[in-house]
């Protein structure tokens, strides 16, 4: 298991991308008017392809065409104070081509929030990394999870 110097595992591109298509919400990170924004979005992972659906007129529509974004997703204990955190940096890009729109369609992604959600965002991982954090022991070298007897 490789630590980074905080302590963290690191986590393998591969585990990074199971634990990515786990989540059913993420952040994608874009700029907005020369300004870092975030917006919480569900997604799909398609390969190693983020799938945003959104409106066409949106602000996140708006600022990611052919831009570089960040996204992230985690899963967070705080009581076991335990979790993991992946980050993907890619270039964002608005999808045109009828058959693409298609394909896209039929994959299982539904809008959580109201009002058509037509247009399509998607992210390529371009980069992919991953942290993970497990419970220390008292010597404050970290342990795999067990079930406290």
């Amino acid at each position: 298991m490789k630590l980074d110097s905080s302590g963290l595992q690191v986590l393998s591109p591969e585990e990074c991308l199971r634990l990515l298509a786990s989540a059913p919400i993420g952040r994608i990170v874009f700029t907005d008017r020369a300004l870092p924004a975030v917006q919480p979005v569900n997604f799909y992972l398609d390969g190693e392809t983020i799938v945003i659906r959104t409106t066409i007129g949106s602000k996140l529509a708006a600022a990611t065409r052919r831009a570089v974004v960040a996204f992230e997703v985690d899963e967070l204990d705080p009581e076991m104070r335990t979790g993991w955190s992946v980050t993907v940096v890619g270039h964002a890009r608005a999808v045109e081509a009828p058959q693409e729109i298609a394909r896209l369609a039929t994959l299982p992604l539904e809008p959580w929030a109201p009002g058509s959600r037509d247009h399509y965002i998607l992210v390529e991982a371009e980069q992919v990394s991953g942290r993970r954090i497990t419970r220390a022991r008292s010597n404050g070298t970290a342990s795999p999870l067990r079930p406290q007897t």
